[in-house]
C-alpha cells in the first residue's frame, strides 16, 4: 500500500492516542518498506529494514501500534513473548517457531485471497450441493419439490439457518506439537492417499462455508499459494516480539528456571540479523522481515542486552505514561472507543447509554489517579473503571422492555465509586 509517513500516522491516530514519537517510527519504517520496494532489485538486497524497539509501561499502545500497522498495509503479522522461548537444548519453544508463525499466516492470508478469486468460478458447484441436501430434507415432509425454488430460497437467504446433511472432507484433529507446529498423523501421509469423506449435520450457512472451503482447495494451486506465502513473509512480514525486557539479564544460579535468559537472546540474534529458517512450506529468508520488540524496561535496561542484539534494534522509541487528558481521548476518539463499545453492547438489550462530560472527566481522572497510587496498567485500567461503573446496568438489562436512556454523569460514578475513592486517599499516607 502507497501511504506517505503522515498519512501513516494519520491513521493510527484513529486507533491510538498520544505516542507521537512511537508512530512516526514505525511510519517511516513503513514508508522505507515501500521505497525499498521501488528500488532496482541489486540495489534492493542491500537495504534491510532497521528494526525498533519500544520502552513503555503496560497499555500505553505497544502492541496496539504494530497490530494496526500490519492491518493497515496488509501485512503478514504475528506477535509472540519473548518468555515463551527457551535456549536450544531445552525444553521449550524454539525461537526459529516465531518465523514459522508468520508464515502459517502468510499462507492463510494469500489462501483467502485466492478464495475469493476462484469463488464465482465454484459457487454454482456449491450451491447444485446444498440444493441436493435441501431437496432430500423436504422430500420428508413434501411430496413434490421444486428444485428452481428451492435454489430461490437459497439466494434470497430464507434458508440459512436450516439445518442440512452434506459430504465433507474429513479433518483429522491435531495430536502432536512438534516445534511448536500442530500437527496430525494423517498429514505425514498428505498426497500418498485420497481425503476422507463424511457426512455432516450443518446449518445451509455452515454447510456453504465448508463446501466453498473444499471446491476452492481443488482449484487453487497450493505449490503456487505456499510461493507466493513464503515472497510475502519475506518482504512485507512483521514480527512483534513482546516482553524482550523478560530475557535480559544473567541468570546467578546455573539451576534457576531463567538460565537460559541470555541463550534465547543468543538465539534470537541469527533471526534479527538475517538466516534461513527451513518451515513445511520452504525455506524462509528473515534478512527483510520487519522485527519491532517492546518491553516495559522496569528491572532490566536496553543496556543490559547483550550488545550485538542492541546493534539490530537501532531505533529506540520511549512510549510515555497516559495522563487525564489522554484517557478522556481514549473513552470517546478512537473508531473503536470504549464508551461506543459498551452503548452499542447495550442496544442489543434497549439501553441507551449517554455519557456526560462531567462523568468521562471523572473516570479519566480515576484511571490516572489510581495508575499513580498502584501499578500502571495504561489504558487497561479504563477496563476495570468502566465494568464497574456499568456493572448494575449490564445486570438488570434484559432487552424486556422498550428502549430506555441511562445518563451516566458525574454523581453517578462518584456513587459507584465511594468506597473506592476513600481507598484512593488513604493510600498516599502508606508507605
Amino acid at each position: 500500500m502507497n501511504l506517505t509517513s503522515k498519512q501513516i500516522v494519520a491513521e493510527l491516530d484513529k486507533y491510538i492516542v498520544g505516542q507521537a514519537k512511537a508512530k512516526r517510527a514505525v511510519a517511516v519504517a513503513l514508508r522505507n518498506r515501500y521505497r525499498r520496494s521501488q528500488l532496482p532489485r541489486e540495489v534492493r538486497e542491500e537495504i534491510t529494514p532497521k528494526n525498533i524497539v519500544m520502552s513503555g509501561p503496560t497499555g500505553v499502545g505497544k502492541t496496539e501500534i504494530a497490530r494496526r500497522l500490519a492491518k493497515l498495509v496488509g501485512s503478514p503479522f504475528v506477535k509472540v513473548e519473548a518468555t515463551k522461548y527457551t535456549e536450544v537444548g531445552y525444553v521449550g519453544r524454539d525461537v526459529e517457531s516465531m518465523v514459522r508463525d508468520l508464515v502459517e499466516v502468510a499462507v492463510r492470508m494469500v489462501k483467502d485471497q485466492k478464495k475469493k478469486e476462484v469463488e464465482a468460478k465454484v459457487m454454482p458447484i456449491v450451491e447444485a450441493k446444498l440444493v441436493d441436501a435441501l431437496f432430500q430434507n423436504r422430500r420428508v415432509t413434501q411430496v413434490e419439490v421444486d428444485r428452481e425454488k428451492l435454489l430461490e430460497e437459497l439466494h434470497s437467504g430464507k434458508c440459512e439457518d436450516e439445518m442440512v446433511e452434506v459430504v465433507v472432507v474429513d479433518q483429522p484433529k491435531p495430536m502432536m506439537a512438534i516445534g511448536g507446529n500442530e500437527i496430525t498423523l494423517g498429514s505425514m501421509f498428505e498426497g500418498l492417499t485420497p481425503p476422507k469423506h463424511k457426512k455432516k449435520k450443518l446449518t445451509v450457512k455452515g454447510a456453504r462455508e465448508a463446501l466453498l472451503q473444499e471446491e476452492s482447495d481443488k482449484v487453487i494451486d497450493n505449490d503456487n499459494v505456499n510461493e507466493e506465502a513464503i515472497k510475502l513473509a519475506e518482504e512485507q512480514g512483521i514480527i512483534f516480539i513482546d516482553e524482550i525486557d523478560k530475557i535480559i539479564g544473567k541468570s546467578q544460579a546455573t539451576n534457576s528456571a531463567d538460565v537460559s535468559r541470555e541463550g534465547v537472546q543468543r538465539d534470537i540474534l541469527p533471526i534479527v540479523e538475517g538466516s534461513t529458517v527451513p518451515t513445511k512450506y520452504g525455506n524462509v529468508k528473515t534478512d527483510f522481515i520487519l522485527f519491532i520488540a517492546a518491553g516495559a524496561f522496569h528491572v532490566a535496561k536496553m543496556e543490559d542486552m547483550i550488545p550485538e542484539l542492541q546493534g539490530r534494534f537501532p531505533i529506540i522509541v520511549q512510549l510515555e505514561s497516559l495522563t487525564k487528558d489522554d484517557f478522556k481521548k481514549i473513552l470517546t476518539t478512537p473508531k473503536n472507543a470504549i464508551t461506543m463499545q459498551y452503548s452499542n453492547m447495550l442496544k442489543v438489550d434497549n439501553i441507551n447509554l449517554i455519557f456526560k462530560d462531567d462523568a468521562l472527566d471523572e473516570i479519566a481522572e480515576m484511571a490516572a489517579r489510581e495508575n499513580e497510587t498502584s501499578q500502571d496498567l495504561g489504558a487497561r485500567r479504563l477496563h476495570t473503571i468502566m465494568e464497574t461503573v456499568l456493572e448494575d446496568v449490564s445486570f438488570n438489562a434484559t432487552g424486556d422492555h422498550p428502549m430506555l436512556d441511562v445518563v451516566i454523569d458525574k454523581n453517578y460514578v462518584q456513587n459507584v465509586f465511594k468506597d473506592k475513592k476513600a481507598q484512593f486517599d488513604l493510600k498516599k499516607y502508606v508507605l
